[in-house]
């Protein structure tokens, strides 16, 4: 009997495309959504479906439509490839039931995946996962699967084509005078990574003397000499081109255009760490609001320092949105983020939004007229220097119960000189220093990739932390 290989993650399942990412595998995790909306009396709300720009994931797209159309479902299937906070913001939009999301995000070419978004917008949290899981080990046991021909479902009425990008370009001038933004002058670079973020920026900023030039805006599933991740080794072209050009700040969003990357005005790249204290800082100060900070274990002890100036709670979760969006619902937080690059704000979705988050990175510019490093180095003035860099390494993956048992076995008392003042494992190991400095070790919840973050106070530091975490799990880069 063959094992069944669908495993959710830190958000959502991915797997590599034709081997264990197969259209039955697909139609198992739609028709699994399917009998959850039912069960829980949201059929007749309706399903969102979008998809990015990988191989062949409008298929997979219109398979999950189909599949859901011959369950009763009323389906709402995106005509593009759209960034997934898109597909967020449709849900609500449409008052549906919940989404998927045909993406592997930021993974290499050769994965696709499948998201589940909650009604609110946010991603499915582990109750709702666990239960679709439940469903799919059925299914996938039973071959229980109901299909609808695509076009038989178009002329019923019970798939409608629809293009969601008017009611989410519309949406995003809600949070910021676009005007303003489009009149300022700037000089825009974005790296559109091949994803589904590719034109955003431009058909929002176009119209002023701002000017928006967009590298790797095509379609192009293999993702020539990149991971999708707008993370510094895969932003070398943007930062030229910055430095080139003489830009004012360089773009970058991610393949499903959830998380945002940042290079500043000297090609430099702004970790994610620091933008998403620079997005704090600006909604804190330069928009005056206040309200709960949500942060994971991978994300930056400067945001403890702006909760103590401005007098606002900071909440740590585990890594990923699913533990992120509850909290920011419940407490209605002003901002939620993680170490990825993705950011969610008050008054969207709770969900991760790259677009809102280059939007408000560029107001910042514009109110303060402060350019990215300037802006970096008014937010050291009030939280003192911060500086962070990651470090992953595949391993395979039978060797992860050995890894585990050589970090328990070999926890140091000090690193780097200075005494490790605690030892947490909220999510991963976690070892913080007497001068707030830390090295986490962790997992990926998506790939055999095991991750090493560390955040102190000079660049140089950062780099023996990482190293000193590498040694301590035996594996070499």
């Amino acid at each position: 009997m063959k094992t069944n290989p669908i495993k959710f993650g830190t958000d959502g399942w991915r797997a590599v495309i034709a081997e264990d990412f197969t259209f039955d595998n697909v139609r198992i995790c739609a028709q699994a959504v399917s009998e959850y909306l039912i069960n829980h009396n949201l059929a007749d709300r309706g399903l969102v479906i979008g998809h990015d720009t990988r191989f062949a994931s409008e298929d997979f797209a219109a398979a999950c439509a189909e599949i859901a159309a011959a369950n009763g479902i009323r389906v709402f299937l995106s005509s593009r490839a759209i960034p997934t906070p898109e597909v967020s913001f449709a849900v609500t939009a449409r008052g549906a039931g919940a989404a998927i999301v045909i993406t592997a995000s930021h993974n290499p070419a050769r994965y696709n995946g499948f998201k589940i978004k909650s009604m609110d917008g946010a991603s499915a949290p582990e109750d709702v996962i666990d239960e679709v899981e439940s469903y799919i080990a059925r299914i996938f046991s039973a071959g229980e699967v109901r299909k609808t021909p695509l076009a038989e479902a178009l002329n019923s009425g019970m798939i409608e084509i629809v293009d969601f990008d008017p009611l989410y370009l519309k949406r995003m001038t809600e949070f910021v005078d676009i005007r303003l933004l489009q009149q300022s002058g700037l000089k825009i670079m974005v790296d559109s990574m091949y994803g589904a973020g590719s034109g955003i920026f431009k058909r929002l900023l176009t119209g002023g003397t701002t000017s928006i030039e967009e590298i790797h805006g095509e379609r192009n599933p293999i993702f020539p000499g990149i991971n999708p991740e707008p993370i510094a080794i895969n932003l070398k072209e943007l930062s030229e081109k910055v430095r080139r050009s003489s830009a004012s700040i360089g773009l970058a969003t991610d393949g499903d255009a959830d998380r945002i990357g940042i290079i500043d005005e000297n090609g430099n790249f702004i970790t994610q760490l620091q933008v998403f204290a620079l997005l704090a800082l600006y909604l804190l100060e330069i928009r005056g609001l206040r309200g709960a900070i949500i942060k994971t274990v991978t994300s930056t002890s400067m945001l403890y320092r702006l909760g103590e100036l401005y007098q606002v709670p900071v909440i740590e979760t585990p890594v990923g949105f699913k533990y992120v969006a509850p909290e920011m619902i419940s407490r209605n937080a002003l901002i939620g983020g993680e170490e990825s690059g993705g950011y969610g704000f008050r008054g969207h979705v709770p969900e991760r939004d790259s677009i809102l988050a280059g939007l408000y990175f560029l107001d910042f510019m514009v109110k303060t007229g402060k350019s990215p490093a300037q802006l970096l180095e008014y937010l050291f003035s009030k939280v003192g220097p911060h500086f962070y860099n990651r470090l992953d390494i595949h391993f395979p993956a039978e060797n992860r119960q050995s890894i585990i048992n050589r970090i328990m076995a070999n926890k140091p008392a000090s690193i780097d000189g200075i005494k490790v003042a605690r030892f947490d494992t909220l999510d991963g190991f976690r070892f913080t220093m007497q001068d707030n400095s830390w090295l986490l070790i962790r997992f990926s919840g998506t790939e055999p990739l095991l991750r090493i973050y560390a955040e102190t106070g000079s660049p140089e530091k950062v780099q023996r932390l990482l190293e000193f975490g590498r040694e301590l799990t035996g594996l070499k880069e």
